[in-house]
């Protein structure tokens, strides 16, 4: 973020020549030979290294041929803070973040400022100026939870373009008006989007985009359940839309068919998201703990 004393940061970058090595060696040895251990490791503890614009405080983390190792001599690195949004994951290709609800994604022709994207771009930027975020998928305004963002192009483009075979699951929850009968099922239909913005199923797959979700019931209280939702499909809206054609709208979508509104927010969650990372086919996995306050829709629960 931001320095407070908009002071410029004294940083220095080096590319490693060496096929493999690990960062504190790397640096005593090949970088900083004139600094004494001690002085090494309090750098290190303070976070002024980093590995390609990640700033960190490993000792043993490894280097390869090319990699950029950045020291700010002043201080530490900029370290992410804010009081809505949690960095939950960052290497030098990705963001995650645990975004809260109320915040738009990125910006529209009336909003630039006060984005997960531009509040993420101010972070990295803090830390190299020729740094970028890139928006990879998007998550309502009114929706927390995870939600993924690249670092560089090629990631962006390499997740965007192979989404369906690279991320392996997207698992939502959300409090909905009600109790849904059967528990657990299925809901497939065509979404489509009128004048208004505002989407809705269509049994005609000419006028639509195939849409499926897959719900299960994990706790009610017959006036309110908690819901675990499984995308087959990223449609806009899809869940919201899914659960108004159940007859089980989510609590606070007043959009779409929402009555009550008792924590004044849209009660869904983006909780888990894995996927293949795009540059080391590395498993990631991640999950985003359910918000207090939607247990506290539920009151005591009467089974399940």
């Amino acid at each position: 973020m931001p320095r407070p004393d908009n002071r410029p940061d004294n940083i220095q970058e080096y590319v490693v020549e060496a096929e493999q090595a690990l960062l504190l060696q790397y640096i005593s040895t090949a970088i900083l030979r004139d600094h004494t251990p001690t002085k090494l490791k309090s750098m290190l503890r303070h976070r002024q290294f980093a590995v390609n614009s990640v700033p960190t405080t490993r000792y043993d983390a490894p280097l390869r041929r090319g990699d950029r190792v950045g020291i700010n001599f002043d201080r530490s690195f900029a370290e992410f803070r804010h009081p809505r949004i949690e960095l939950v994951y960052e290497d030098e290709h990705l963001l995650i973040i645990n975004k809260g609800y109320g915040i738009l994604s990125m910006g529209t022709d009336r909003v630039k400022e006060g984005t997960a994207y531009s509040i993420m771009r101010e972070y990295v930027k803090a830390n190299d100026p020729r740094a970028k975020v890139f928006i990879v998928h998007r998550l309502d305004r009114d929706t927390s939870g995870l939600m993924l963002l690249a670092k560089t192009e090629q990631a962006k483009e390499t997740l965007q373009h192979n989404w369906n075979n690279m991320v392996t699951e997207r698992r939502y929850v959300a409090v909905v008006e009600g109790e849904i009968e059967p528990p657990a099922g299925v809901v497939q239909s065509y979404l489509a989007e009128n004048s208004q913005y505002e989407v809705y199923s269509t049994p005609d797959k000419n006028a639509g985009q195939l849409a499926i979700t897959r719900y299960r019931t994990l706790r009610t209280s017959g006036k309110a359940s908690l819901v675990e939702l499984q995308l087959d499909t990223g449609r806009k809206n899809q869940i919201r839309v899914h659960m108004k054609d159940l007859g089980h709208p989510i609590i606070g979508d007043r959009k779409y068919g929402g009555i009550i509104s008792p924590i004044k927010r849209l009660a869904l969650h983006a909780q888990t998201l894995c996927f293949r990372h795009p540059v080391t086919d590395e498993a990631m996995s991640f999950e985003a703990p359910i918000p207090s306050s939607f247990f506290a829709l539920l009151g005591r629960p009467n089974r399940r």
